[in-house]
């Protein structure tokens, strides 16, 4: 089973946590590409989706399915979305697609968060793949100096603008101990608008896929 393929699969397999009538928190990323497909196939059944992007929100419209406006909703009973790295704790690195804000927004907002990936992104310790961070661009300078004070490698993401008009600088080099200590400090650096560990708001669930098909991990 390739990659791609054990992606599907998770995805898929997330259709079982999607509620009749329910609004659907929906994240962004190629395995949220997958789920989006499966989403199609029950459009029917749904009210709507709330979107973390506006690459997810167009694909949404696509395949008719109504995104909604998340200030207009007092409640969501399920995000689906992936990850770039998850530990045993469900905690998770995430931001490779650069819509990290947006997806701790609908994921602090949601009941139930379910993660979906393939087993490549499993880690014991986080911090291989290089930590996103959003900032205002005029503090972009700022933020690089007090990240290497904290022993990064920081590098700021070319070509790249968010959705909310902000940059992404890529922390290389961290052994992350402690997510939920250093996801509070970064977001205390003056500029940063917030970071790409989620441990404050881990993972409820984890669907892993893998080439002997998809685990749940609760």
């Amino acid at each position: 089973m390739t990659q791609d393929e054990m992606k599907r699969d998770a995805a898929w397999a997330a259709l079982e946590f999607v509620s009749e009538d329910s609004i659907v928190g929906v994240g962004t990323g190629s395995t949220v590409n997958h789920f989006i497909d499966a989403l199609a196939t029950i459009k029917h059944t749904l009210r709507g989706a709330v979107s973390s992007s506006e690459q997810s929100t167009a694909k949404l419209k696509q395949l008719g399915i109504e995104v909604l406006d998340l200030n207009e909703i007092s409640e969501l009973s399920v995000y689906i979305d992936g990850a770039d790295e998850i530990n045993d704790q469900k905690q998770m690195i995430k931001g490779g697609g650069a819509a990290l804000t947006r997806e701790k927004i609908v994921a602090a907002v949601a009941k139930t968060f379910v993660c979906i990936v393939d087993s490549t992104k499993q880690v014991n310790v986080l911090g291989k793949f290089p930590l996103p961070i959003e900032v205002i661009p005029m503090a972009s300078s700022y933020v690089s100096r007090e990240l290497q004070k904290l022993g990064a490698t920081p590098v700021l993401r070319q070509g790249v603008v968010t959705d909310n008009g902000n940059l992404i600088i890529d922390a290389h080099d961290l052994q992350i101990a402690d997510a939920l200590a250093l996801e509070q400090q970064l977001n205390n650096i003056v500029g940063v608008v917030t970071n790409g560990l989620f441990a404050r708001r881990p993972a409820d669930i984890v669907l892993v896929g893998s080439s002997n098909g998809t685990s749940i991990l609760k």
